[in-house]
């Protein structure tokens, strides 16, 4: 098509459709191993690309023994409110090293940790769950299960997994 003047008509682009992947709050679970600091690496890639923010979690599981194994003194509240407050220190060291520190928060939970970052998901609003497996397998597995493979099973949100050997695609 031409215009009266002999030029040809151009026909503007559509307008560009909002991004289709767009999380706005991550949750990151940590156990201080080296594997949930590589899921914590492309948690922070993924904010830093979409501007989102971070949530790290620790959950901390009571300690439950065997009757067989005779008296203990109680647990103390004293005692659970310094074990929380040395764990929301090491998250808040843990967030200092990333490039979006500004946007990440910690949090603490005391309970199982598959049942507690579940309920985080729901509680914070999050987008999107980034976590790592350990790989166990056989025996172990059967003995221990898996922690990430039941958060996946219950969890209302997409869940990125990172596994500790594969190869990263972080630059």
């Amino acid at each position: 098509m031409t215009t009266p003047e002999g030029h040809r008509a151009v026909t503007p682009l559509p307008a560009p459709k909002p991004a289709r992947l767009h999380p706005r709050h991550l949750l990151v679970p940590t156990d201080f191993s080296a594997a949930s600091r590589k899921a914590l690496a492309y948690a922070d890639a993924f904010a830093s690309t979409f501007g989102s923010r971070i949530t790290v979690i620790h959950v901390i599981e009571p300690m439950v023994l065997p009757p067989e194994y005779g008296y203990l003194p109680p647990y103390s509240p004293e005692d659970e409110a310094r074990q929380v407050e040395a764990v929301r220190k090491q998250l808040l060291d843990l967030a200092a090293g990333l490039d979006t520190a500004r946007q990440t928060e910690v949090s603490v939970r005391i309970g199982r940790p598959w049942h507690e970052i579940v309920g985080a998901v729901t509680d914070l609003g999050v987008d999107l769950l980034v976590l790592t497996t350990h790989g166990r397998t056989g025996l172990r597995h059967m003995l221990m299960g898996s922690v990430a493979e039941k958060i996946v099973r219950h969890t209302h949100c997409p869940v990125l997994v990172v596994r500790p050997e594969e190869t990263d695609f972080l630059g």
